[in-house]
């Protein structure tokens, strides 16, 4: 188990429609921005947006990649996403299987 903290994250995103997600998934691990991209069913989300609660299905991305395609990722996400201000987060992997690491580097052209 490689400490990999600083090495590979999954970025979260979400989309409203399953067809721009899907596109987006495949933009995505054809430029080796990601390894893979897991699309979750249809979610419902609540948030705030100019003093309203709102209540909109979405779809969740899960995005694996490496840390150093994360401001590339971050420039493409906002290129091809409908929302004004698109939820992207990156959460650090603390662990990562050593042939499924060796694996994403390998997708996301760092192998």
């Amino acid at each position: 188990m490689p400490n990999s903290e600083l090495e590979f994250i999954v970025v979260m995103t979400t989309l409203p429609d399953r067809n721009q997600a899907d596109q987006l998934a495949k933009i995505l691990v054809a430029e080796q921005l990601a390894a893979c991209v897991q699309i979750m069913p249809s979610m419902t989300s609540f948030y705030m947006w100019d003093g309203k609660l709102c209540q909109e299905h979405e779809h969740l991305l899960l995005i694996k990649t490496v840390a150093k395609n994360y401001d590339a990722l971050v420039v493409k996400l906002r290129s091809q996403h409908p929302y004004e201000v698109p939820e992207i987060m990156a959460l650090p992997v603390i662990a990562i299987e050593d042939n499924y690491a060796l694996w994403v580097k390998a997708m996301c052209g760092q192998g």
